[in-house]
């Protein structure tokens, strides 16, 4: 990773700034399926469901202040797609468009392989092109399209899973 690039392992008290950041996507509409703030003591079993060993759970820090997450989730949550993970990024709003998912995402393909992960997925909202580019970027081919399987705010949208072959 290049220099000005912090990442480590999530802690428990780094939940309430993770929680922050992704409360902060959802008026959007165009990053999360919630429509209303989720609570910190709604994220504690998928906080602890992310083991370094076989989930991380990561944050960059800038200066002391989460400036970005990246998780590794389980697919599906049958044995058979062991190796198999969803990647979810999200970034606080001042970090945007600054390079930091790009930084994630290089991350999280160099270490699926440590961790016994071969095929990352993104589920990525059909509208949501900054992230669409981002993965597509980085060699994640579209492997389904989903048409109209969201609703926000009275607006059906569609959902993609991007896919990328590891090993």
């Amino acid at each position: 990773m290049s220099s000005g690039f912090h990442y480590r392992l999530a802690q428990h008290s780094d939940l309430p700034a993770i929680v922050a950041i992704y409360n902060s996507t959802i008026a959007s509409r165009q990053v999360t399926a919630d429509t209303e703030e989720i609570t910190v003591a709604s994220r504690e079993n998928w906080f602890a469901d992310h083991t370094p060993e076989r989930r991380p759970l990561w944050v960059s820090e800038e200066n002391g202040k989460i400036t970005g997450w990246l998780s590794f989730s389980n697919f599906y949550g049958r044995p058979a797609y062991s190796g198999t993970a969803e990647l979810s990024i999200y970034l606080h709003e001042d970090a945007r468009g600054h390079g930091l998912g790009k930084k994630f995402l290089q991350l999280a393909i160099e270490h699926a392989p440590t961790i016994q992960v071969h095929t990352l997925l993104g589920f990525i909202f059909g509208h949501n092109q900054p992230s669409l580019e981002l993965f597509k970027r980085f060699g994640f081919e579209t492997w389904a399209n989903m048409p109209r399987v969201a609703n926000l705010d009275g607006i059906e949208r569609d959902l993609l899973i991007l896919g990328k072959r590891i090993a």
